[in-house]
């Protein structure tokens, strides 16, 4: 048994245990389906008391999950009964619009370091969602509204503070531990707790951005991807194929209906980003057409208290999205029975594609599109179901890319985490996870074990 009052005198940050009133709130995670109890959250304070947090785990043997945001879709960021390494407490962020660079603990969210930076007219580009912790988002890669103009959030990373499984607060870049640099870009939280990391900025002043509402149909669904893919790397576009929700804004005679949903971004100059955007809006009249000049922080709003949908995902790659595979997502959308069917698509390349695939653990840079095949639902008797469904497609979709975006990983096999690292990546992470993490303290994530038999505490 943990003596909770003993370690609220041992942390400088706040210990929350399962009689105190916040607890309910503070064991939550984003994946609604995710319910566990853990025997404390740490809230830590800094890197010192993320260091305690660390030895107390080991001394116990009470299984440790760090959280930044808490949005991973297996839900790594909660243990049951085990102990919760909480950074949402760690919020610094120091600016330096002349060198155009920061320093921010792994507290913040997105939406926090785009509207701080946005005052500079400066950005580093995250994910697509502004309340995810950029802890989490940074080692698993970084694929968002930015990533065809400046590449992955890694591209950016200059350099980074990691709490080591012995404790050790180790700076991280490519002169200071090149091996733990290189792995903690797209290699997640198996090699220890980020608590500082170091970007670059990129000037982003006005952008064309927002959402484009189109009628889903196989023309305009294969169309898109390919105004996509043939745009300048200045537009990034995010699409989404499912069935209207009824939102405001939307024509009440369109609820219901298929549409495709895009977030398009166009980082540069705002009349050449009406030019590009113009093509997808001939592809089809618009259901709702919600593009428009604005600063880059205005494409994370705010979002819903309290959201925290129930979801089945799988993650892909694929080299094309053809007419043929267009009809096939219309028909198992329209099929399935879950409270909402999605079949997302993100056109890559760009500056990411120009990073070689060895440069760091994120190796999928020659990828041409990735694909969130996503039901949510509400039953929990309804998931063999919906699981069938989320696979069935995603197989149907499959072609020559067998990679996984780590990110976007659910509770999957072991031959899917590896299926995120390619080639020799997994073999190169594996050797660098033996020197840092021996024993495998960081477990609690898709985990790449060091060599030799299982060692999960």
């Amino acid at each position: 048994m943990l003596s909770i009052p003993r370690l609220a005198d041992e942390f400088k940050g706040r210990v929350i245990a399962p009689d105190d009133p916040d607890y309910e709130r503070a064991r939550k995670v984003f994946q609604g389906a995710i319910d566990r109890r853990p025997a404390a959250i740490v809230r830590v304070a800094d890197a010192t008391d993320v260091a305690r947090a660390i030895a107390l785990a080991r001394e116990t043997g009470l299984e440790l999950a760090v959280r930044s945001g808490g949005h991973s879709p297996a839900g790594h960021g909660v243990s049951e009964g085990g102990i919760v390494l909480d950074l949402s407490e760690m919020r610094s962020l120091e600016i330096d619009p002349q060198a155009r660079t920061t320093w921010a603990e792994t507290g913040l969210t997105a939406g926090e370091y785009t509207a701080a930076a946005g005052e500079h007219g400066l950005a580093t580009g995250f994910g697509d969602t502004g309340s995810v912790g950029i802890g989490g988002i940074t080692l698993g890669g970084g694929v968002g509204f930015l990533v065809r103009k400046h590449g992955l959030t890694i591209d950016d990373l200059l350099a980074a503070e990691v709490v080591s499984a012995d404790g050790e607060l180790l700076r991280a870049d490519a002169e200071t531990h090149p091996d733990l640099f290189w792995a903690i870009r797209g290699g997640g939280g198996n090699f220890g707790v980020a608590t500082r990391l170091r970007f670059r900025l990129h000037e982003v002043g006005r952008i064309v951005g927002g959402m484009l509402f189109l009628p889903a149909t196989p023309d305009v669904i294969a169309g898109f991807v390919a105004e996509a893919q043939a745009a300048p790397e200045e537009l990034s576009t995010i699409a989404s194929v499912m069935t209207a929700p009824p939102m405001p804004f939307l024509p009440a005679d369109q609820h219901g209906k298929p549409v495709l949903l895009a977030f398009m971004t166009y980082a540069g100059d705002v009349v050449d980003g009406e030019r590009v955007i113009a093509p997808f809006r001939a592809l089809a009249t618009p259901v709702a057409d919600m593009e428009r000049p604005m600063s880059y922080p205005e494409m994370y709003p705010p979002e819903q208290e309290g959201f925290r949908p129930k979801t089945v995902t799988r993650t892909m790659f694929v080299d094309s999205i053809d007419r043929g595979a267009a009809e096939t997502i219309l028909e198992r959308v329209a099929s399935s029975r879950a409270v909402m069917a999605v079949t997302q698509m993100r056109v890559l390349g760009g500056a990411m594609a120009r990073v070689p695939a060895d440069a760091t653990a994120f190796a999928h840079r020659d990828s041409r599109i990735m694909v969130n095949v996503v039901a949510a639902y509400e039953s929990p008797e309804d998931v063999p179901e919906h699981t069938g469904w989320v696979e069935g497609l995603a197989g149907e979709l499959k072609q020559g890319d067998d990679g996984a975006y780590v990110g976007f990983l659910d509770d999957e096999s072991d031959e899917r985490v590896r299926a995120a690292y390619p080639g020799g990546t997994w073999e190169r992470l594996a050797a660098i996870k033996a020197r840092y993490d021996p024993e495998n303290v960081f477990h609690l994530n898709q985990n790449v074990p060091p060599p030799g038999p299982a060692t999960h505490r």
